[in-house]
């Protein structure tokens, strides 16, 4: 039996619940901070003040499914620092290029492109049918989400989301902390944290 323990019971979770059953696992659990979900679908739900311990040996792997960047960040670290076996997650209809490095935590969602060249950091969510071109860097716990595309030589910030449907252009960075709306086109360099929106992206906070 493969087990493994996703945090979060979210519906974002029951698709990492989907993909860990394509790479294997066959016995799932979520654990969750609240107390009066016992099920989400067909899987369990544990609590997490109560469970959590139970579940960090060497039989259960873990995943957090949590969609904000920060408190993912530090679910992801408190796992690590009890010594949880934090895994990656690739759904098989993703395309992965050779040469592509994927951090810890990661999960890559049904359809996604990571070409050659790309740096993936720690807990970043790369989403369904997501594209992230060649020689990218994308930071850690970001989120590029659903059809979300980079072009190439673009570099992302850690905690930095790409609302559904954004895009931005080649040779581009965006710092971290940034909410980039969805459907909006990033066409220069964002250097101050905040929320963009629009064609092109503007600041609006």
């Amino acid at each position: 039996m493969k087990s493994i323990a996703i945090m979060g019971a979210s519906g974002h979770c029951k698709v990492i619940a989907e993909i860990a059953l394509d790479n294997g696992y066959d016995n799932i659990v979520f654990v969750d901070l609240n107390p009066t979900i016992d099920m989400l679908g067909e899987y369990p739900v544990a609590d997490e003040d109560t469970d959590l311990e139970n579940f960090i040996n060497d039989k259960y792997d873990f995943i957090v499914g949590i969609g904000d960047a920060k408190t993912r960040r530090k679910v992801q670290e408190k796992l690590i620092s009890k010594g949880a076996n934090v895994v990656t997650l690739i759904h098989p209809s993703a395309v992965i290029a050779y040469d592509a490095k994927i951090g810890t935590g990661t999960v890559v969602m049904a359809g996604a492109v990571v070409n050659p060249g790309t740096t993936v950091g720690d807990g970043v969510i790369i989403n369904t049918c997501a594209s992230v071109d060649h020689d990218n860097m994308i930071g850690d716990y970001a989120h590029i989400s659903v059809g979300a595309h980079t072009a190439g030589t673009v570099a992302i910030g850690d905690n930095t989301w790409l609302g559904i449907g954004a895009v931005v252009s080649n040779n581009l960075s965006i710092c971290s902390n940034c909410m980039i709306g969805a459907g909006a086109v990033v066409v220069k360099n964002i250097i101050k944290e905040g929320t963009y929106v629009g064609v092109p992206a503007t600041k609006i906070d």
